[in-house]
This record gives structure tokens, sequence and C-alpha cells, in this order.
């Protein structure tokens, strides 16, 4: 029996031809790879007593580590907004010699391990390195010291931000801007008013990933940092200690601990978002 034209009119069209399949692929894949972990380490952490949940985090190496991450996280992130925002400017703006290679080269973190680029850093900022012996003179210190933390969270976490900004500077049409500066509005003034609302939400999305990249960054800050207890030990190095100490339960609550921050700062990304997108969604 033939169906009526309504009933083939009325049925909803797919999006994407085999989505039931592609759908089932995409969730067994993410809970392989991502909840089986996740659960795994959530049922480790709780093997931990309260009293040994208190213990270990109210112990000062531990605290310090906290701080030190953290503190480290923002400083790498504020100069990877400043500094990814000028960078995804000028590859979006501009056409210049060695374009290519730049816009290339801003993905090697991606690429490179990051053993190998934190070996390499230490190396450049060391007191006899190539950077480092022109900073030495004027006793600025970076392999083994706090600003060696930074300099490796701002390398690994860079491309978020520029990768999170090019495509929306990419869409942004110069009509726009034209129009502004048709009636009378300065470089500034076209930047604050018509360039800026419509990269904000980018740019908090690339600034996000970049903070929660940065907290848990292991292989480029342990060859650069020094690693000394209460001065420039991570959390991701307490994490290891642990686990080198077979104490895979306090490993497993602190590794918990900043996944679940990681996961509430992603969260609060994404809401922040949708609240500052909807109005003009609407």
């Amino acid at each position: 029996m033939l169906k009526s034209p309504s009933r083939l009119l009325s049925r909803p069209k797919r999006v994407l031809p085999g989505l039931t399949l592609s759908l089932g692929l995409s969730v067994f894949y993410l809970s392989l790879i991502v909840l089986l972990p996740a659960i795994t380490l959530i049922l480790k952490a709780a093997e931990i007593s309260w009293n040994e949940l208190v213990f270990y985090f109210t112990d000062p190496r531990l605290l310090a580590s906290f701080k030190v991450t953290f503190l480290t996280a923002a400083v790498a992130t504020f100069f990877n907004g400043v500094l990814g925002l000028l960078l995804a400017w000028i590859l979006v703006r501009y056409e210049f010699p060695g374009r290519r290679l730049i816009d290339s080269l801003i993905d090697l973190p991606f690429a490179l391990p990051t053993a190998v680029a934190g070996l390499t850093l230490s190396a450049l900022f060391a007191t006899n390195g190539w950077i480092g012996q022109w900073l030495a003179p004027v006793d600025i210190k970076v392999s083994y010291t706090f600003y060696g933390i930074v300099v490796a969270m701002f390398f690994t976490s860079l491309p978020f931000v520029v990768r999170s900004l090019q495509p929306v500077l990419e869409d942004l049409s110069p009509e726009f801007e034209e129009a502004a500066e048709s009636l009378g509005a300065n470089r500034w003034q076209i930047f604050r008013r018509v360039v800026w609302p419509h990269i904000f939400p980018a740019f908090v999305q690339g600034v996000g990933l970049s903070y929660v990249r940065c907290l848990g960054e292991f292989g480029a800050i342990i060859f650069i940092a020094g690693n000394m207890p209460y001065s420039t030990e991570v959390i991701s190095l307490m994490v290891f200690t642990y686990i080198g100490e077979y104490n895979y339960v306090a490993a497993a609550a602190v590794a918990l601990f900043i996944l679940t921050v990681s996961l509430v700062l992603l969260l609060l990304l994404q809401i922040a978002q949708r609240f500052y997108l909807s109005p003009k969604l609407r």
C-alpha cells in the first residue's frame, strides 16, 4: 500500500545518512576512550577513606603544588590570550612572506611530544642556552624556576587560542568595518564595537581551553621546572610521585580532583557562551 504524500512530507529528515549507526559508533568510541577511564578513576578514588582524603588534601606540599599550578596556568593563559589574538589577527588580515610557515608552526605543540618540548625549552632558556645567555646578565632565570613553568604552559596551549579565533576572524565580513569607518569611527572604535563582540565567544572558548590544558600539562613542565617541592612542583608531578610510591588511591583522588575542576570549567564555559549567544540566536 502506497503511503500518502502528507506522511512522506511530515517525516523528519535526517541530517546525515546513517545517523543511527554513526551515533552508535560515536557513543561507543566516547565510552571506550573517555568514559571508561573516567569511571575507573572514580572507582579507584572511591577506595580512599575520609581521614586519608583529609590527610592528603591538607598536606602543605600538595597545597603548594595546587597554588603553583593554578597560578602559572593563569599567567600562561593571560599571555596566550593577548599573543594568541595578535597572531590570529596577523595571520588572517595580512599577507607577508613566511605566513604559511608561521601558520604551520602554530600547530607544532600538537605534533611535538611534550617531553621533547620540555627538553628543548630547558636547553634554550638555560644560562648557557641561546636565549638564556641573554637573560643571565640581567639576572633573569627561566629554566628551573616559576617562569619556566609559565613558558612551558604557554608553548603547549597557545594553539587553542589561535585556532579558535582564526575561523571567526575569517568569517567576519569587511563590509561591517568599512561601514563603521564611513560613519567616522576610528580603528579602536571599530575593533571595540564591531570586531570584538563578534570574536569574543571564540576568544573565551580558546582561553578556557588553554587554561584547562595548562592544568594537566606534565611532559613539558618536568624538564624545565626543576620540580622543587613548595616552589616549582605542579599537580601532575604530584600524581606521578604518588604512582611511583605505589599510592594509587591518593594519585586517583588528586587526578579526579583536577578532572572535576577541568570539567566544571568547561561546563561553565559552555553555559557562558550559550547565554552570550542566545540573544543573537533568537
